[in-house]
């Protein structure tokens, strides 16, 4: 298929402004949110919070201290969550319980608008991944194989408490290198989404990924954006879901179905990698993960199919 000069400058433009109108999205609330959980972490008062998770963590098998990793991931990432947890004494019995939990619920500010925006219940979808994070890590406190608690994993001091300045230089410096790579990334991915568009390839990839799609109880139109979310994650890859859904090629509904399924399981490739660098064990990272989700977008359905509607945005 050839493309005239004038065609060409239209997909620029258009990629332009679905990557400006995305990048802008994201890090309006991103850089907010995490300046914000900065400045709770320097000035100790997200220790204090993680004091009211303790109970839960006990419960959970986990040691109390184990909360300021799940608060960390959280209302951050899970960057973030492992910064916290290389500084705690954990076995892999509580490294790995605790990985899911992050994995299914980290970011929870950013993701859940970005969810919003796609047709969901912001109450809903956060609840959602509190509740399944908890629930998972409950389950598989009781699943995991006893010598996993015998595996030393990290044996470090507390986390060190720096001076103000010095703690906003080095969120700053952070904070860029994470703007610079959300927006190269939704630069390659908007590219990527523009030329499937034009070369007719959508079909085309509904139809290879089409079965797994209906196993996970989605519509197969929505291939291109499970394999956007499972490669680069929720926050990068929102844009092509965002532009898929104000472009009227995705209705409330099926954003809200899809989101079910990414709450609970997304970025498989990167946050999977992220974990497993550390000495976690893939398996327990994702099949927990990929099993929930089926779940829940199922009874979601069901849900729907009783009720005879979904809990979307209004």
């Amino acid at each position: 298929m050839t493309l005239s000069a004038q065609n060409l400058e239209l997909l620029g433009r258009t990629w332009l402004k679905r990557t400006f109108d995305t990048s802008w999205f994201l890090l309006k609330i991103m850089v907010p949110v995490s300046l914000f959980v900065a400045l709770l972490g320097w000035s100790g008062l997200l220790e204090k919070i993680a004091l009211v998770l303790h109970p839960l963590m006990r419960i959970l098998g986990l040691p109390g201290e184990a909360a300021l990793v799940y608060i960390s991931g959280a209302l951050l990432n899970n960057y973030s969550a492992i910064a916290v947890m290389s500084s705690m004494n954990l076995s892999l019995h509580d490294a790995t319980i605790l990985a899911v939990m992050c994995l299914i619920s980290h970011n929870l500010v950013v993701e859940t608008t970005v969810m919003k925006s796609l047709g969901s219940s912001a109450t809903k979808m956060a609840l959602l991944r509190i509740g399944v994070a908890i629930f998972t890590g409950a389950i598989l406190n009781l699943i995991i194989p006893p010598s996993f608690a015998e595996v030393e994993l990290f044996a470090s001091g507390a986390v060190s408490q720096s001076a103000f300045w010095p703690m906003l230089g080095t969120w700053a410096i952070s904070t860029l290198k994470l703007t610079g790579r959300i927006v190269f990334y939704i630069l390659i991915l908007m590219l990527a989404q523009i030329l499937l568009e034009q070369f007719n390839l959508m079909e085309w990839l509904s139809r290879w990924l089409g079965w797994l799609m209906r196993i996970f109880g989605l519509d197969p139109s929505m291939s291109f954006l499970w394999i956007v979310i499972n490669i680069v994650g929720y926050a990068y890859g929102a844009g092509v879901i965002k532009a898929a859904r104000d472009e009227g090629r995705m209705t409330a509904a099926q954003g809200d179905l899809f989101n079910h399924h990414a709450a609970i399981s997304h970025s498989l490739f990167e946050d999977t990698v992220l974990y497993a660098a550390i000495g976690l064990p893939v398996f327990w990272l994702m099949v927990p993960r990929l099993v929930l989700s089926l779940a829940v977008v199922w009874a979601e359905r069901l849900r729907r199919s009783v009720l005879g509607r979904s809990m979307a945005v209004q």
